[in-house]
């Protein structure tokens, strides 16, 4: 789901800034996918093409080409719609999987960049006693 060394490229890049880039990726992403859904369920096809095209280059910057791809996809349809004067009802399904692979990859970063996050949980404080009921009547 992400190029890793794509991603690693970009954060040696980006150096210093990079978290705070990354955080407007989820800035931008979440409004851009809501903008998409709601274009859909409007029906106005005009509405898809920018937040599509944001999601589309922001993606890649960070390695994320399945989102990029799909965000692609409905920019470019969108785009050939506006053209013809009809709305692309053939996209439903492409928006939804939006959403999810939005929200997949931004689980990704932040495993990648959160150490809080990617550490395995290791169970609650201190050992579970073995007499739970101790001093239960």
């Amino acid at each position: 789901m992400i190029d890793w060394q794509h991603f690693e490229k970009a954060r040696a890049e980006l150096g210093p800034g990079f978290i705070r880039i990354l955080s407007y990726f989820r800035e931008d992403g979440t409004k851009s996918v809501r903008q998409i859904e709601m274009a859909m369920h409007e029906q106005n096809t005009a509405a898809l093409v920018i937040p599509a095209h944001t999601i589309k280059g922001e993606a890649r910057q960070f390695g994320a080409e399945p989102l990029a791809a799909i965000a692609e996809l409905i920019e470019v349809t969108a785009r050939l719609c506006v053209e013809t004067h009809r709305f692309p009802d053939e996209l439903v399904p492409e928006v939804v999987q939006l959403r999810t692979l939005f929200d997949q990859t931004i689980r990704q970063f932040d495993r990648a960049t959160n150490p809080l996050q990617s550490r395995a949980p290791q169970g609650g404080f201190g050992r579970r006693s073995a007499n739970q009921d101790f001093g239960r009547i």
